[in-house]
């Protein structure tokens, strides 16, 4: 954190340049010296500071100035910085109105003109002060603010970008936190559209979107060239495996990102099963590692960026971005993965950010403190979030729509969920309908076995009910399956083991390979892939051998046509 702040007031010019001399020669090394030469001048930049969410020590002010006393500037500042130190310097005439000033502006010590030698008459007043403020001190928040309704979808996404792409941030309810309103008075925002972002900076943004508030965050989303020896579509474990092992041995390496590094996998609040970590982890910590792993081999990231279209031509291959950009590569690596698909009721479209969310269990966690919460889904991703909303809701109720959990979840987390009191396990049972106008309030729950619905409190929903492949920019390239997953390998080979049609190459396409000569997937977008993440790592890191046979131009032999 920057040093905390002395800031001294006076309207006589070389009465503030001594105090400011002294405090620098005293004090310079462990606090910033502001100054000012006015209490109008002060106030105002007391305000900026008090925006930019820096510290302020101790306010030295002299008593008799134009337009604002002392007394009136420290009463004035009192809401801005209540745990700063409070020091009027005052002439014999005004120590009445300083011993006044003492309940008045909590007034900590009065100093009489001059107090020379300092030494003497002002530093051991000052240290006294410091080492009492510093006794009690707490240090502030650095870093982002974000002000908002806690049920409003906006909010919900800006928490969940930041989240997720370990961005440290603080959250201001503007309907239950008394600084939030406070702040926007300070910014001049008061009746703006929420939510709003104070940047440590001190400056602000009025409802931004995700792409105008990763700009000025300086996050990384303008690729440094037009032409990559590999790019890499999907910033999950197969991903930033693939930019990894790719960087690390020589290749110009490009990783786009729509979201935020770690995919899927980087919203799970605990990994227990991934080898080399007997402790667990969770995905953002396991996302984290990764890029920067990734980042020290050369890898380039671009996040949020999404990439929106392919083309290909004389062997290679262009991405469009969501900025209207391009890059090209003769080897391009997708590993978009999946995503959550969407709970198809009425009022999910209504409600979602809003108390129904797809995932989110670390974001919206700690903001269902003593509430009770519903898990839908019955898969690992589903487990590990109860276990960990359970940490701070009432109870977590999963609505489970099989017979057990047995069928799609690990032994482990079952043995933990049944362990964990306020786990409620309801089988058989899925949701028909969400209630509520601008917030979750209600949802009806039917029994599969009875038929009967009921209509129970609800203040969120964490949806994990299977995953949809992202293949949607990919338009018509890929052959897939029926299912939308992107067929490889000998998965293209028509009966009889035909080269699929249309295969330009003596060669048959690799394991990873699609049925377009350079283009390779790994990870859940694969056709009959396992869906675990070392699996995808591997993948990713195998992904990338394929690519060097690719560029060298290897081949392997075709295996005779069978009759």
């Amino acid at each position: 954190m920057e040093k905390p702040i002395i800031f001294a007031v006076d309207d006589e010019p070389s009465v503030l340049a001594a105090v400011g001399r002294d405090l620098r020669k005293r004090y310079g090394a462990d606090y910033r010296i502001l100054r000012a030469e006015s209490g109008v001048a002060a106030l105002e930049e007391l305000r900026e500071i008090r925006l930019r969410g820096e510290v302020l020590a101790l306010l030295i002010v002299d008593q008799r100035m134009p337009q604002m006393t002392g007394i009136e500037l420290l009463k004035e500042t009192l809401s801005l910085f209540p745990e700063a130190k409070r020091v009027l310097l005052t002439a014999y005439a005004d120590t009445e109105a300083a011993i006044r000033a003492i309940n008045e502006v909590r007034l900590d010590h009065y100093l009489m003109k001059p107090w020379h030698p300092p030494e003497e008459l002002l530093f051991p007043v000052l240290d006294d002060l410091l080492d009492d403020w510093r006794a009690n001190f707490r240090p502030v928040f650095e870093g982002v603010r974000v002000i908002g309704d806690r049920w409003a979808a906006e909010g919900h996404l800006i928490r969940d970008f930041l989240a997720r792409n370990l961005i440290p941030y603080r959250w201001l309810d503007i309907e239950g936190d008394a600084e939030a309103g406070e702040l926007l008075s300070l910014a001049g925002l008061a009746g703006a559209p929420l939510p709003v972002v104070l940047l440590a900076d001190g400056s602000t943004l009025s409802r931004p979107s995700v792409a105008e508030l990763a700009a000025r965050l300086g996050l990384h989303v303008d690729a440094a060239a037009e032409s990559y020896d590999l790019v890499i579509v999907g910033a999950g474990p197969a991903g930033l495996a693939a930019a990894v092992y790719g960087a690390s041995e020589g290749l110009r390496t490009l990783l786009i990102e729509r979201e935020a590094p770690g995919g899927q996998a980087g919203t799970s609040s605990a990994i227990e099963n991934y080898l080399g970590f007997p402790a667990g982890l969770s995905g953002g910590d396991l996302a984290r590692r990764a890029v920067a792993q990734a980042r020290r081999f050369g890898v380039e990231i671009l996040a949020p960026m999404e990439a929106v279209s392919l083309a290909t031509e004389n062997g290679y291959h262009r991405v469009g971005l969501s900025n209207g950009a391009s890059v090209t590569t003769q080897a391009l690596v997708v590993t978009t993965g999946v995503q959550y698909r969407m709970l198809d009721v009425p009022g999910a479209d209504r409600l979602a950010g809003a108390g129904l969310y797809y995932g989110a269990a670390i974001t919206e966690a700690l903001g269902v403190k003593g509430e009770d919460v519903f898990v839908v889904g019955a898969g690992n991703s589903a487990g590990q979030a109860a276990l960990h909303l359970a940490r701070y809701a009432s109870r977590v109720t999963m609505l489970v729509r099989g017979k057990s959990l047995g069928e799609s979840m690990s032994q482990y987390l079952i043995d933990r969920l049944e362990r964990t009191e306020n786990v409620v396990i309801r089988t058989r049972a899925s949701i028909t309908e969400l209630h509520g106008d601008t917030r979750l309030e209600e949802i009806s729950v039917v029994d599969a076995d009875s038929g009967a619905v009921t209509r129970e409190p609800a203040r969120a929903v964490f949806v994990f009910i299977g995953a949809a492949p992202r293949t949607e920019w990919l338009g018509k390239a890929l052959r897939t399956d029926a299912h939308g997953f992107a067929l490889t390998g000998v998965d293209l080979e028509a009966e009889g083991g035909a080269l699929p049609g249309g295969w330009p190459l003596a060669r048959k396409p690799f394991w990873l390979e699609t049925n377009v000569p350079g283009i390779f997937v790994a990870g859940d977008l694969r056709h009959r892939s396992i869906k675990r993440i070392a699996s995808a790592v591997g993948e990713g890191a195998m992904a990338v051998q394929f690519v060097h046979q690719h560029l060298s131009g290897a081949a392997l032999p075709l295996a005779p046509a069978r009759t």
